[in-house]
């Protein structure tokens, strides 16, 4: 017998900016605000259906779904792919599934995603939850290696950042090397890590970020506690959340932690009056 908050597995047949697109999706329904979850560069919607066994999120209804030439989805056209059309993809994931508010997680890439969703329309955030993604140019430690370790080819690059993420002595480094010729296609890459870094270097984002009408959180391992930023965001009201023992990737070093913040922060936030 399936829980009540079980996951509904589908696929939505989309076009957007005029590439056809096949998305695996997970969501499921419920009476309270929906929850956007966005998988940063090589993961997939796997890593955030255990909300499911989280009774903090009891009733919300919740979306993640695997980012073009990621995970399940199929692109009819990789080199189409930049941070600019994963925004368009979210859009219309969210409109084919008839939501229009709702609270945003992101990470890392999926983070950056968010930030440029939550930017073009500011009034469906409820509030957003930033795990580790690019507001300044020094977060783009894995995204700018497309610049510093060129290839000659796509698959060459991929190889080669899949074993450079190997021998990395970050939190769970590894394991996210492990999966990644599972989860990406090596031609998605480039684009997307080249739209990350012009953003990044580029952009503003923290500007943007800070900018936000909504409650915000900005959560990061505490291996990565040196972030010369912290202090802005802090002083500007963002909620920081210090994950311990973890790195880049909460949702595979520490994710109780991960999960209790996440819910924490979130239940402070009213449910709208739809």
């Amino acid at each position: 017998m399936q829980p009540s908050n079980a996951f509904a597995w589908t696929r939505q047949e989309l076009t957007v900016d005029g590439v056809a697109l096949d998305v695996a999706t997970a969501h499921r329904g419920g009476t309270r605000a929906p929850i956007l979850f966005l998988h940063g560069f090589g993961s997939t919607k796997e890593d955030y259906t255990d909300i499911a066994l989280r009774p903090a999120f009891d009733g919300h209804p919740v979306v993640a779904y695997d980012a073009p030439g990621c995970g399940d989805s199929v692109c009819g056209d990789l080199t189409a792919l930049s941070i600019p059309f994963l925004v368009d993809t979210a859009l219309a994931v969210l409109d084919r599934l008839g939501i229009e508010r709702f609270h945003l997680v992101g990470h890392s890439m999926g983070g950056l995603t968010a930030l440029m969703l939550a930017s073009r329309h500011p009034g469906r955030v409820l509030s957003f939850v930033d795990i580790e993604g690019n507001v300044a140019p020094e977060d783009c430690f894995l995204s700018r290696q497309i610049v510093s370790h060129p290839a000659a080819d796509d698959k060459a690059f991929l190889d080669g950042f899949i074993e450079r993420n190997r021998r990395s002595p970050a939190h769970a480094a590894p394991l996210f090397a492990s999966s990644l010729p599972h989860k990406v296609r090596a031609g998605a890459v480039r684009g997307i890590f080249e739209s990350m870094v012009e953003l990044s270097d580029h952009a503003d984002l923290m500007a943007t970020f800070l900018g936000l009408p909504f409650p915000r959180m900005f959560m990061y391992g505490d291996q990565n506690a040196s972030l010369s930023y912290l202090p802005r965001l802090d002083a500007a009201g963002v909620e920081l959340a210090e994950i311990p023992q973890c790195g880049h990737f909460p949702m595979y070093s520490n994710p109780p932690a991960m999960w209790a913040r996440v819910a924490e922060f979130q239940g402070k936030v009213p449910d709208p009056w739809w």
